[in-house]
């Protein structure tokens, strides 16, 4: 599983005109999922994501998670997250789960995540998006289940 983190002030997903998704300060996550992740690797991953330290106390440290702020989660599926393009010009997307195994994985991770945070919103899986954000910091960090980076 990789995860985009990107500290916000606001984001909002777009669909066909529509806002599927719409948050305040919090974190908008670009979530992939690969063919070898399950429940084990979404649950690490939740637990990560709610709990890094990437705000700032009173001291302006980052030393505060999504979970002590009482922010918000937009979790948009990603499966270009898993696009190689080390060989020739065109990424491979092999190592990305086949839409039907990850958008269950997608569901259960969106669903543990709103029993831990006051609001969830979501993208629209496998639809074309638009995706607005205002990137406080700017931070975005960057996450693996395999820890390849």
């Amino acid at each position: 599983m990789r995860a985009v983190i990107q500290r916000v002030s606001r984001a909002k997903v777009t669909v066909s005109g529509n806002v599927s998704g719409e948050i305040g300060a919090g974190i908008l996550l670009l979530l992939g999922i690969s063919r070898s992740d399950g429940q084990r690797e979404a649950d690490q991953m939740l637990e990560k994501v709610l709990n890094l330290r990437i705000f700032e106390d009173p001291d302006e440290k980052m030393n505060l998670s999504l979970l002590d702020i009482g922010g918000e989660l937009l979790v948009v599926s990603q499966f270009t997250l898993y696009g190689d393009a080390r060989k020739g010009r065109r990424p491979s997307f092999i190592e990305a789960a086949p839409p039907a195994e990850a958008n269950l994985l997608y569901e259960y991770f969106v669903s543990e995540a709103g029993k831990r945070v006051s609001k969830v919103e979501t993208g629209v899986f496998q639809a074309m998006m638009d995706v607005e954000l205002v990137n406080d910091g700017p931070v975005t960090i960057l996450l693996d289940s395999e820890k390849q980076f």
